[in-house]
């Protein structure tokens, strides 16, 4: 998004973003906080409060504040748990003061604010629902296995490959693709760096080597612990997956509860409020055209000012 912001000779300003010290095909956002492990409430805090100065004082056009915390709880702690509950109030407590001084610097009709995550949580036990390919297959028969949890990729041999298939294809409680299977709903199968294998976890269940591959901490009795109890990245459809989009400013229609959209679906809004003509996209303007003031056409020229904040792992139970 920041690339076409900047092309379109508008100022971002990036808070927290993971690579946003990055030069992308020779372009840097106009300002970027770099992303710390975890930041804390105060980081936020202090984000919100830059972000709307930049704004309203026009050396930004868009302004984008991600936070995790939530997420960090939820991996470590479990969707379910106080700790997540205490991290949901405290953001709440942030967006009050987010909400009280867009009021106190009049901003009301000239920004517009969105606040998304990209995935939702479920609950794992992740000692106990582990699927360790070792037992089912002989590792010496893959050149290359990326990733450990809800989806692994796997390169064999090519000698090998259809027994590896076959193995893996009578394992319980997780789904083998080739890459002429993989359901076109993932969106994924085309790409050039996709394997010869996609191995997909039902919901709760972690794919790896084995259980010795498995990132732990050990506790005060020196025995592993888990440390993760919350999971994303299973298949889609699965509805603890689901992330939130609440929108506000007067780009936005009042009190309009929406039908599930998609992630990809919030690139086009960003650029319908900023005037910026989309790249080619897979989201899809007809999901979304109804939450917007005026939207005849997916394109409106007129600057009005936006903030966005990515918080992943954000519960919709909550809100």
């Amino acid at each position: 998004m920041h690339l076409q912001v900047t092309d379109n000779r508008h100022n971002d300003f990036l808070y927290l973003f993971l690579g946003c010290e990055v030069e992308i095909l020779n372009v840097r956002p106009e300002f970027c906080k770099e992303y710390v492990t975890s930041p804390s409430e105060e980081d936020l805090i202090h984000s919100i409060t830059s972000s709307l100065a930049a704004l309203s004082s026009g050396k930004a056009d868009m302004a984008a504040v991600y936070y995790e915390k939530i997420d960090v709880e939820g991996h470590h702690f479990g969707p379910e748990s106080l700790q997540v509950k205490t991290a949901v109030q405290h953001l709440d407590l942030t967006m009050q003061i987010l909400n009280q001084k867009i009021k106190d610097s009049n901003l009301e009709n000239q920004l517009n604010v969105m606040l998304f995550s990209d995935h939702g949580m479920t609950k794992i036990q992740w000692m106990e629902k582990v699927i360790e390919l070792d037992k089912y297959i002989d590792m010496s028969d893959i050149v290359k296995m990326m990733d450990r949890g809800p989806v692994v990729s796997l390169w064999p041999k090519n000698t090998t490959y259809q027994k590896v298939y076959s193995a893996l294809s009578q394992v319980h409680n997780m789904r083998v693709y080739s890459r002429q299977e993989i359901p076109e709903r993932f969106l994924y199968k085309k790409g050039k760096f996709v394997s010869s294998l996609t191995l997909v976890a039902e919901p709760g269940w972690f794919i790896t080597k084995n259980k010795t591959t498995l990132p732990y901490w050990k506790n005060d009795s020196g025995e592993a612990s888990a440390w993760q109890n919350g999971w994303h990245g299973y298949d889609n459809e699965f509805l603890d997956m689901r992330g939130f989009f609440l929108a506000v400013g007067p780009d936005f229609k009042k009190n309009v509860r929406a039908a599930p959209i998609r992630s990809v679906d919030v690139y086009n809004l960003m650029c319908w409020t900023l005037g910026v003509h989309p790249l080619p996209n897979n989201g899809s303007w007809s999901r979304v055209e109804y939450l917007l003031n005026g939207s005849e056409s997916p394109l409106q020229f007129g600057m009005l000012w936006t903030c966005s904040m990515a918080l992943l792992g954000v519960l919709l139970e909550f809100y």
